[in-house]
C-alpha cells in the first residue's frame, strides 16, 4: 500500500476477527509446479490457525500437506466501493493426531461436501496482513462513488 492509496492497513487481531464473519475463502497453493487457487469454506481455530475439512482422497490434501500456502479471505460491497481483504500465510498439514481430530470433529468446520473419509488441514496463520476500503473514499480527496 501507498500512502493516500485510500486503503487502511488492518492489525492482526482486526484481520483474524473479520475472517471470522466470512465462510468462505480461497487456498493458493502450487500444482504441478503452477500457482492454484482454490475456493474453500473454512473456520478458525482459537488460535487463529485456519481449518479446512475434506475427504483424505483430495488432490488438495496431497498439494499442501507439508507446505506454506497462502489463504485470502474478503468481503466487498461493489455498490459502495468498500470492503476489506485478508491474507495469511503459513504452512499447512493435515491433521494426525487423534485427540485433536477428535475435537475438530465437534468444534471445526462442517465440510458442505461431506465424505465418507474426511480429514482436517491446519494452516498456520504465520503471516497476517490486511487492508480495508470505506465507503470508495480515496485519501486524494477523489469520490469514487461519482
Amino acid at each position: 500500500m501507498y500512502p493516500n492509496d485510500g486503503f487502511r492497513e488492518l492489525g492482526r487481531q482486526e484481520c483474524l476477527q473479520l475472517m471470522a464473519k466470512v465462510p468462505v475463502g480461497r487456498i493458493v497453493y502450487t500444482r504441478r509446479a503452477l500457482p492454484a487457487v482454490l475456493p474453500v469454506n473454512f473456520s478458525l481455530d482459537d488460535d487463529g490457525a485456519i481449518l479446512l475439512r475434506t475427504t483424505v482422497a483430495s488432490d488438495l490434501v496431497c498439494a499442501i500437506d507439508g507446505a506454506v500456502v497462502a489463504f485470502e479471505a474478503d468481503e466487498v460491497d461493489a455498490a459502495r466501493h468498500s470492503g476489506w481483504s485478508v491474507v495469511v500465510t503459513g504452512s499447512a498439514a493435515v491433521v494426525t493426531d487423534p485427540s485433536e481430530h477428535e475435537r475438530l470433529s465437534r468444534s471445526g468446520p462442517v465440510s458442505w461436501v461431506p465424505a465418507p473419509q474426511e480429514v482436517f488441514v491446519r494452516i498456520e496463520s504465520e503471516l497476517v496482513t490486511g487492508r480495508e476500503l470505506i465507503g470508495g473514499r480515496t485519501l486524494y480527496g477523489v469520490d469514487l462513488t461519482a
